[in-house]
């Protein structure tokens, strides 16, 4: 018989899966892993994701944690930067490597990189990373010394690292500790002990699909790929991924849309009830960024512009029960909250409690302001 839930259950499911209801004692270490990763476009951002699923947290536990080498941040789904763990990152990062993106014809021709020149500048920087941190203005020098590669360095310098993700993606560099403003990079083995290397990309493909549905489960395996790849990843080699899982998967009817869970989660899902419970998250936060902006199940279509802006801004949410409700914003000493309509009453007494405890992560005196948002 198929297991049939509401998306009521599997977004309470997905809260408590993603340490949001309840929160809990856990380490930077352990949010990451259990987010699969988090994204780390704006720094304050990725932090303020991971304290808000911790009983208890302080600043800086997250460039400890780098500092260490127990996480790792580089660009990895959809070209994104993202904190990781070193094993289970290395995994991601093996399964987009597989695409070899940087191979496409257009890509090679934007940046006039034939595969033979792809592997000398990739042997170059290497060559000059061994052993040691580089900033990308040294990096630039390294590939600028080389006649037929000094046409890249104009692109080297751009903030977006485009030509260094390939290299990032293979497990050449990652992002070193910062030095005050100053971007430094790394070989993955000098910045984490755990480091292994990466895993052949069919070992790693279960690891990924697993560390995806245990998140933000139940889903498709169309979801699935827009989150890793922004939906380039080839669907049949997507096809033939989730069927290579066989009884690790199970489908199931969510109000008449199948989706796949781990098996393993079947009870536990089958057991989840909905819930009323209200959270405050940052910008750029997993929990939307997981499924998508374009999932209505968690954004409204009606809303997606709310939450989804200009140059590519995902902006902090409220969550009311699974479901995004309104979004949010500092200014001064209140947070101000617009509540979509839609939404029903508001509550105030959650919100309140809920300004409180960001409050004393950010060690600030905050208020609640509400504004009402018709669609």
């Amino acid at each position: 018989m198929v297991l049939k839930v509401t998306w009521r259950q599997a977004l309470a499911w997905r809260m408590q899966r993603q340490l949001l209801e309840p929160i809990r004692d856990a380490s930077v270490t352990d949010v990451v892993r259990q987010l699969g990763a988090v994204q780390a476009q704006v720094a304050s951002s990725a932090e303020l994701a991971i304290r808000l699923r911790r009983k208890a947290s302080r600043a800086g536990d997250v460039a400890a944690a780098l500092e260490r080498g127990d996480l790792l941040k580089t660009w990895v789904m959809r070209g994104a930067l993202h904190l990781i763990t070193p094993e289970e990152g290395a995994a991601f990062l093996s399964v987009i490597a597989a695409g070899r993106a940087w191979e496409r014809p257009s890509w090679q021709r934007y940046f006039g990189l034939t595969k033979e020149k792809m592997a000398r500048f990739r042997a170059t920087v290497g060559e000059a990373m061994d052993g040691t941190s580089l900033s990308r203005e040294e990096i630039v020098a390294a590939v600028a010394a080389d006649p037929a590669l000094a046409s890249l360095a104009d692109e080297l310098r751009s903030g977006w690292g485009t030509l260094l993700k390939p290299l990032a993606w293979q497990g050449d560099l990652c992002f070193g500790p910062s030095q005050g403003n100053r971007v430094v990079f790394m070989r993955p083995d000098d910045a984490s002990s755990t480091w292994a290397g990466l895993p052949d990309p069919e070992d790693a493909m279960p690891v990924v699909i697993a560390a995806y549905l245990r998140a933000y489960g139940p889903a498709s395996p169309d979801r699935f790929g827009r989150w890793l790849a922004g939906g380039w990843f080839p669907r049949r080699r997507l096809k033939t991924a989730f069927a290579g899982m066989g009884d690790r998967l199970t489908e199931i009817d969510v109000e008449g849309e199948p989706n796949l869970v781990l098996s393993e989660d079947l009870d536990d899902l089958a057991s989840s009830r909905p819930t009323t419970v209200v959270r405050l998250l940052g910008g750029f936060d997993q929990y939307v960024l997981g499924p998508g902006t374009d999932d209505g199940h968690v954004t409204a279509a009606a809303r997606r512009r709310d939450v989804s802006r200009q140059s590519g801004w995902i902006a902090p949410v409220v969550v009311l029960g699974g479901a995004v409700a309104g979004t949010w914003k500092i200014d001064s000493d209140r947070v101000v909250v617009e509540w979509f309509n839609e939404s029903g009453s508001v509550p105030r007494g959650p919100l309140d409690r809920e300004v409180g405890r960001l409050g004393a992560i950010l060690d600030r005196d905050l208020g609640l302001e509400v504004t009402l948002i018709a669609v």
